[in-house]
């Protein structure tokens, strides 16, 4: 391998038996080992950019550490990554291509996170998210009887449910009480780079709680409004748990009861809008899916309501920050993101992104994305906080926080 070239993979500092350690995550779960890496091989791996020779390897690790580093030592490294499928390899390309094939043939969307991300079996799994809403912490049981008001939207968390579960139920009991939807347009979070700002699929979600079919006459009623190809990102639905999360509480809610059919919609990076210091909806491409959405559901003759699926800051050594995680830490980024999520109660999608854009997004919302879309889309007058929550990682010293907002 001439210039080896590393995948877009996260990296942060931490201690292995008391010895500074880099952790290695595919964010993409292809790989979902956690790698442990020396500094002085990390720096090695940080020159896998493609650019570098091994010969410019030899060179760079000469003038950082003044030894001489063997070729056979770069190729142990290159080897040991291109067997974990993390770098840019004919190796990983022909793992991707058979996971394409693999993903296009299937009829549905089979859940990826069962069995890791919550429990496999469904009867366990059932009282997994009862509890979720009966805990101490919890919202307490969905009453059924549905309420007079009907919500046009909500925003819940997607972080695993051993640290959110909770939150997640705040959102999930409004839609239980007071949504008379038939269709739910799940806005979920792409954790991985996308040609295009938002994908489609038309795959239904199989859970081990059945399958949750997707309203195919919705979905080609939007792809028509678009010009660009909807579907070209249709991979990365595969292994994002954005929308299998939600999936989950929504069959918890209806199972039996109601049918109801989804709209799974993943949502790129807005970051270069961010870094260009400009809005979304002034690109062409996110505007016209905006107003696309927003016709669709206006058109349709059933009811809508919309999930935004999204977690919020990351912050802390984990995500590449210097600073601990000490308690006046976290007050802070309780008051700012409080402060942002204000914005979202009031439906204010541009005051929400400016918010984010004026700080550089220096906490990394990470439902950035998703939210815009909603609140861009949604037929609503005002929101309201149901729940904010962090959790905490004292060994990484980071902290991913999020929340659970009703749309009326």
């Amino acid at each position: 391998m001439g210039c080896p070239k590393i995948r877009n993979i996260n990296a942060f500092l931490t201690k292995v038996s008391g010895q500074d350690m880099i952790c290695l995550q595919d964010p993409a779960g292809i790989n979902e080992e956690m790698i442990f890496v020396s500094p002085d091989t990390f720096f090695i791996i940080s020159l896998f950019d493609g650019q570098h020779s091994l010969l410019d390897i030899q060179s760079e690790y000469m003038r950082r550490f003044g030894q001489l580093l063997y070729t056979e030592k770069i190729n142990e490294v290159i080897d040991d990554l291109d067997s974990r499928l993390l770098l840019d390899s004919d190796k990983f390309r022909d793992f991707k291509r058979q996971m394409y094939d693999e993903f296009i043939k299937s009829p549905v969307r089979t859940a990826i996170f069962a069995g890791k991300g919550y429990d496999k079996n469904e009867e366990r799994l059932k009282d997994q998210i009862n509890n979720y809403f009966t805990s101490p912490e919890g919202p307490g049981r969905v009453n059924l009887d549905k309420s007079a008001k009907d919500i046009k939207g909500v925003v819940a968390p997607h972080i695993d449910f051993s640290r959110g579960g909770t939150c997640y139920a705040f959102a999930h009991k409004e839609i239980g009480e007071a949504s008379e939807a038939d269709i739910f347009v799940v806005l979920g979070t792409a954790h991985v780079e996308t040609d295009n700002f938002f994908a489609l699929t038309l795959k239904d979600f199989e859970t081990p709680l059945g399958i949750l079919e997707t309203d195919k006459f919705f979905i080609n009623s939007l792809e028509k409004r678009c010009k660009g190809n909807l579907f070209v990102d249709e991979l990365v639905h595969q292994r994002e748990h954005s929308i299998e999360f939600q999936c989950i509480f929504l069959q918890y809610l209806f199972g039996g009861q109601k049918k109801i059919k989804i709209v799974p919609i993943l949502c790129g990076s807005f970051h270069k809008m961010v870094a260009q210091n400009t809005l979304p909806d002034e690109d062409p491409q996110v505007r016209e899916f905006l107003m696309a959405l927003k016709e669709t559901i206006s058109s349709s003759d059933r009811k809508v309501c919309l999930i935004a699926s999204a977690d919020l800051a990351h912050l802390g050594l984990q995500f590449g920050d210097r600073h601990s995680m000490s308690s006046e830490k976290l007050q802070e980024i309780s008051r700012e993101d409080l402060q942002m999520l204000k914005y979202v109660e009031n439906v204010d999608p541009n005051g929400f992104f400016l918010s984010i854009q004026k700080e550089n997004d220096k906490r990394r919302i990470c439902g950035l994305s998703p939210i815009y879309t909603m609140l861009s889309t949604m037929e609503s007058t005002r929101g309201k906080l149901l729940k904010y929550d962090q959790w905490k990682d004292p060994q990484k010293q980071s902290t991913v926080t999020f929340a659970s907002l009703v749309f009326y």
